[in-house]
C-alpha cells in the first residue's frame, strides 16, 4: 500500500513565489468551466477498468494494478478523476476511496461519480434492486449516501446524473440535487448522456429557481463519433459548461496495423463492451488517418491526435482516457503538447464526412463561432470580433 508523505515545510517568503513547472502538461491545470471555478487536469482518467468484477467485458485489473496507474495518473499531475456507483460491481469506487485515503490526497482531487445506475443487482439478485436506480429523489439519496462511504469521503467534488431515465421530473431532479448539493454531500453537478433539450429545460429551471445548474457534460464524442457537435456543444456554449467527453480513442478501437500486430503476436484481444472486438472499416480507415498525422508530429501514438483533435474543436473540453496501462497513459498525455493545423483537422474530418443536420444545415452555424453566416451577408458586410474567443463554451 502507498504510504502517506508528508510535505516539507515552507518559509513564509516561499509561500510567495510562484509555483514549479509540472513535471508533465497534465500537471498544468484548468478552470473546469465559465459556470464551475474548480481546478482540474485537462485529461480525467476514467475508473470504469478500476477492478476485477468486470474481467468479463473488460479485462482484469487487480488491486495492485489499479492503485499503479492511480499512482502514475497522480505523479504525473492529475487530480480529475471520473468513475460512477455501478463500475465494476462498486470496486471502483471503492479502490479509489482506498487508494486516496492511503495517500492523504482527497482534497486535492477532483473525484466525479455518477448516480442513475442499478448498482445492487449483482448482490440482492434480478428484481429487487429498483429503488437503487433511476433519477428519482430516492435512489439519488441511496447512491450518494453509498458513493460517500465507498469513497471515504464527506462530500463528492461532481455528481453526474449517469443517463436520462424519462419517469422522473425536471423539477423533482434538480430539486433533489439542489438539496444535497446544500446539504454540502456535492460540489457541482453534471449531465451525462442526456439529450440537449432535457439539460437546457433543466438548467433553465434551475437558474430560474435559485437552484444549482448543471456545469458539465458527459458524452460519446470522437473523431469518427460526432453527433455531439450537433446540440451538445452549442447548448454547453450557451450555458458555460464543460465538455467531459468520453469514447474519444474509440474505445480503444484505434490502433494501428503495427499495434494490432503487436497484440496479436501478444494473443492480445482489443477492448469490447458490446461491439465486435475487432476493427470495422470506418475504425481501420480512422486509426490510418490518426497515424499519418501522427507521423507529422514525430510520434507513432494515434491516440494521442485523437485526444488533440478533440481538445481543438471546443474550449473546456476535459477528455476521460481509461484504461489498465501506465505506457498508454503516457501516450495519451502527449496530447496536451499537440497542435494540429486546420489541414490536418479537415484531413480527419474528411475520412468519415459528417453533416450537422437540419436546422443548422438549413440556417447555417452561429456566426458568433464561425465568423460568417451567408444569410446576413446578403444585406451587410457584419464583423464578429468574439468569433474565435466564442470557440470556449
Amino acid at each position: 500500500m502507498t504510504q502517506s508523505v508528508t510535505p516539507a515545510k515552507q518559509t513564509a517568503s516561499a509561500a510567495f513565489l510562484a509555483a514549479p513547472e509540472p513535471t508533465s502538461e497534465l500537471g498544468r491545470l484548468r478552470i473546469l468551466s465559465p459556470s464551475a471555478g474548480i481546478r482540474v487536469s485537462p485529461l480525467a482518467l476514467g475508473a470504469m477498468s478500476i477492478g476485477d468484477s468486470w474481467s468479463d467485458l473488460m479485462g482484469s485489473m487487480d488491486k495492485e494494478s489499479s492503485f499503479k496507474l492511480l499512482d502514475a495518473f497522480y505523479e504525473a499531475g492529475g487530480n480529475f478523476i471520473d468513475t460512477a456507483n455501478n463500475y465494476q460491481n462498486e470496486q471502483s469506487e471503492s479502490w479509489i476511496g482506498e487508494w486516496a485515503a492511503s495517500k492523504g490526497i482527497r482534497d486535492q482531487l477532483v473525484i466525479a461519480t455518477k448516480y442513475t445506475s442499478d448498482y445492487r443487482t449483482y448482490e440482492l439478485g434480478g428484481g429487487r434492486a429498483h429503488s437503487f436506480q433511476g433519477n428519482h429523489r430516492k435512489s439519488l439519496h441511496l447512491s450518494v449516501r453509498d458513493s460517500l462511504k465507498k469513497l471515504q469521503t464527506d462530500y463528492i467534488d461532481i455528481l453526474y446524473v449517469h443517463w436520462w431515465d424519462y419517469t422522473t421530473s425536471i423539477k423533482e431532479l434538480m430539486d433533489s440535487l439542489h438539496i444535497v448539493v446544500e446539504q454540502g454531500k456535492v460540489l457541482y453537478l453534471g449531465a451525462s448522456d442526456m439529450p440537449a433539450w432535457i439539460v437546457s429545460a433543466a438548467n433553465t429551471y434551475a437558474t430560474d429557481n435559485g437552484k444549482t445548474p448543471f456545469s458539465v457534460y458527459q458524452g460519446r464524442w470522437s473523431i469518427m463519433e460526432r453527433d455531439f457537435e450537433r446540440e451538445i456543444i452549442p447548448m454547453a456554449r450557451q450555458f458555460g459548461m464543460a465538455l467531459s467527453p468520453w469514447g474519444v480513442i474509440g474505445g480503444g478501437k484505434f490502433q494501428t496495423k503495427k499495434a494490432l500486430e503487436e497484440r496479436r503476436q501478444k494473443g492480445e484481444k482489443l477492448r469490447s463492451l458490446a461491439a465486435s472486438p475487432t476493427q470495422t472499416p470506418d475504425e481501420e480507415k480512422i486509426s490510418e488517418a490518426l497515424a499519418k498525422v501522427a507521423s507529422e508530429h514525430g510520434i507513432e501514438s494515434v491516440t494521442a491526435i485523437a485526444l488533440a483533435y478533440v481538445l481543438h474543436k471546443a474550449g473546456n473540453v476535459f477528455p476521460i482516457v481509461g484504461g489498465r496501462k501506465v505506457e498508454n497513459l503516457k501516450d495519451n498525455i502527449q496530447a496536451l503538447s499537440i497542435k494540429l493545423t486546420d489541414e490536418q483537422i479537415e484531413y480527419l474530418e474528411s475520412v468519415k464526412p459528417f453533416e450537422l443536420g437540419f436546422p443548422t444545415s438549413f440556417v447555417g452555424p452561429d456566426p458568433n463561432v464561425t465568423g460568417f453566416s451567408w444569410r446576413l451577408d446578403r444585406t451587410a458586410k457584419f464583423a464578429f470580433p468574439n468569433a474565435g474567443a466564442l470557440k470556449s463554451v
